[in-house]
């Protein structure tokens, strides 16, 4: 979904963390790790459901990837966990949509300190998907993925700050919480911060500095900069 700062576009987001395993067990052939997973390796069934979900190393099966996520899980693994609510979430083929389950295991891995699953839940509060809208529970969970410093988080809880949706409207914490995502080079903290500047929110206004981020955002991988980039590049010409 995205939001758009007048001429900057904004945008709420989720990402798909990952995690660090010993590199010995990533680098397995995958019929190996499909082995281990077998007979229980808790690690090896996580990354067994990553190569079904991604394609990466087997033929992308998201039905067969939830069914070797909801195994790890069963035993601890909360990236698992993770994965598999996403997946629930949006259904496939071979795979019901549920999202009161998802929501489940959206919260279950959340209360486990999972910042990706905080973020989660406060989109889909914001949203009102699988559940009731509610903004101010929406702000609250973008909050604690926030105190761990989640880029997408940060970017979230300011576009909240920035409207005034289940939070005080305050531009200074919007540009705050921007510039927190833009300082991880996080493609759309370095857009919104550039948005800031263009607008005069939160801070005074600085054309220079708002066609820096947007060029910096779309070296990060943000296509959509490039229409901010050209917008204030062909000002900037017609100034001169």
């Amino acid at each position: 979904m995205m939001h758009r700062l007048l001429p900057a576009v904004l945008s709420l987001a989720m990402t798909m963390a990952a995690p660090v395993f010993a590199q010995a067990l990533q680098e397995l052939p995958f019929d190996k790790q499909m082995k281990l997973a077998k007979v229980g390796d808790v690690d090896a069934q996580y990354l067994v459901g990553l190569a079904f979900e991604t394609g990466e190393g087997a033929k992308a099966d998201e039905a067969e990837a939830a069914r070797w996520f909801r195994k790890a899980a069963l035993q601890g693994n909360v990236e698992a966990q993770y994965h598999l609510a996403l997946l629930v979430s949006k259904g496939a083929k071979g795979l019901k949509q549920d999202w009161p389950t998802a929501l489940k295991l959206f919260q279950d891995a959340a209360a486990k300190g999972h910042a990706s699953a905080m973020n989660a839940l406060g989109r889909a509060y914001q949203t009102g998907t699988g559940t009731t809208a509610d903004p101010a529970k929406a702000a609250e969970w973008y909050a604690k993925a926030v105190e761990e410093k989640l880029p997408d988080a940060e970017n979230n809880l300011g576009m909240l700050y920035l409207e005034g949706k289940g939070v005080t409207r305050d531009l200074a914490q919007a540009f705050r919480l921007f510039e927190r995502a833009a300082a991880q080079n996080d493609p759309w903290g370095l857009n919104n911060l550039g948005g800031m500047y263009e607008m005069g929110w939160g801070t005074t206004v600085d054309k220079a500095k708002a066609l820096d981020y947007y060029k910096r955002a779309r070296a990060a991988g943000n296509i959509a900069a490039q229409k901010n980039v050209d917008r204030l590049s062909v000002a900037d010409d017609s100034a001169g």
